[in-house]
């Protein structure tokens, strides 16, 4: 049983950006030259988040859609009162969206289903430069 650790910078463009980890995660276990294991990838921030969804056009667009009818950006937040950066709605949406997953593989391959991509989504009220961490446990 080893570890191996590797971290990804991410410029995001723009609220509501969503950026595909996939192959970033797929390589990550290939350099661990693990077979067997489990990878936990981590967002080290608190306006974004990390999911699966099948990564097409029409989904990125229902999931913002989502997130504005559940979150709505112009709801008046205590933290835009305490603040005054407008990003209250970013937090929220991060925190039930979640900053973590956890992915096992088999024979060095991410156990993803056929339509499902491990995605970043920026939240923020703009584009950001964030850090990804790709931890993973596993056996040779």
């Amino acid at each position: 049983m080893g570890s191996f650790r590797k971290v990804l910078k991410i410029r995001t463009s723009a609220e509501g950006d969503i950026v595909d980890l996939t192959e970033d995660l797929s390589s990550a276990i290939r350099s661990s030259q693990f077979k067997e294991g489990i990878a936990c990838v981590f967002i080290a921030h608190s306006t974004a988040g990390l999911f699966t969804i099948e990564n097409e056009d029409g989904l990125r667009h229902d999931m913002r859609e989502a997130l504005q009818r559940l979150f709505p950006k112009e709801l008046e937040y205590e933290h835009h009162l305490r603040w005054g950066d407008g990003n209250g709605h970013s937090h929220i949406r991060s925190a039930f969206l979640g900053t973590s997953l956890s992915v096992p593989f088999h024979e060095g391959v991410p156990d993803l289903g056929t339509w499902q991509q491990v995605v970043l989504m920026e939240l923020d009220n703009r584009g950001r430069d964030r850090k990804v961490i790709i931890q993973i446990i596993g056996d040779h």
